[in-house]
């Protein structure tokens, strides 16, 4: 165990710093500062998975920059996805010019950040928080009990996720996330939410390994320090972000 807790001690100390700003920038509660922090984040996202996906140019940069910041400004921002898209294939077709990856970063990880900034605006910060809670548990579950009950290997893009880790990540997940729920959504709901967006962010952390094994890279990126890029950091939380809105949206 010791052993175990020496190995994760960098990658600890930099999931501590980011849970601490994430805590300072909870409590200011700003949509702009949320918009803001998201948005540099996004950017530095971009950036992995321009690599990732072997897309050249630059010029994905400036389309994610003006949708970003018409997601400030308009109320529905999930729908400018669809807007952008529409210009990536409006272009294609008058210019067939267009590189048809440039498609892939606005799908991921694009429009799961415009999903954050909808889960914030439309319920508040304690969502984030409650988000926050059950990926971290399934990660930190997965982990621990994987190291201590894995034998079964989960699937073969992740050699060394584990089916008994998933379960132990889930199942912690469900704890912690039931414990942190908002109000509105009662025990079952909570319970049912946090089950289902486990999972979701478990799904999101094989597509990162996907791509990245599909690149040939260990990590997307080498930003933070023991975990690697910042695809490698959020990447259950970008699927889980779109899960928990859906979800939100059907339960309240």
């Amino acid at each position: 165990m010791l052993e175990i807790l020496g190995g994760l001690s960098t990658r600890v100390k930099t999931a501590l710093v980011m849970f601490i700003l994430f805590l300072i920038i909870a409590y200011i509660d700003s949509y702009f500062l949320f918009w803001l922090v998201f948005g540099i984040v996004l950017m530095v996202a971009i950036s992995e998975a321009k690599d990732l996906y072997k897309l050249e140019g630059n010029s994905i940069y400036i389309y994610i920059a003006l949708l970003w910041i018409a997601v400030y400004f308009y109320p529905m921002p999930v729908d400018l996805i669809f807007i952008v898209a529409l210009g990536y294939a409006s272009q294609l077709a008058y210019k067939r010019k267009l590189d048809k990856k440039m498609f892939l970063p606005l799908f991921y990880p694009t429009a799961s950040f415009v999903f954050l900034m909808a889960l914030y605006s439309e319920f508040g910060v304690m969502v984030l928080f409650w988000l926050l809670m059950i990926v971290a548990a399934t990660d930190t579950g997965a982990y621990f009990a994987g190291k201590a009950f894995g034998k079964t290997q989960f699937c073969e893009t992740s050699p060394n996720k584990t089916l008994e880790g998933v379960i132990g990540g889930m199942v912690l997940a469900v704890i912690l996330g039931t414990l942190t729920s908002i109000n509105d959504i009662g025990i079952l709901g909570a319970i049912i939410v946090s089950a289902i967006v486990s999972l979701s962010s478990v799904f999101g952390d094989l597509y990162e390994s996907y791509l990245k094994r599909e690149a040939g890279v260990k990590d997307s990126g080498s930003i933070l320090p023991g975990h690697g890029g910042v695809l490698d950091r959020v990447d259950g939380y970008l699927f889980g972000a779109i899960v928990m809105l859906v979800l939100l949206r059907i339960i309240i």
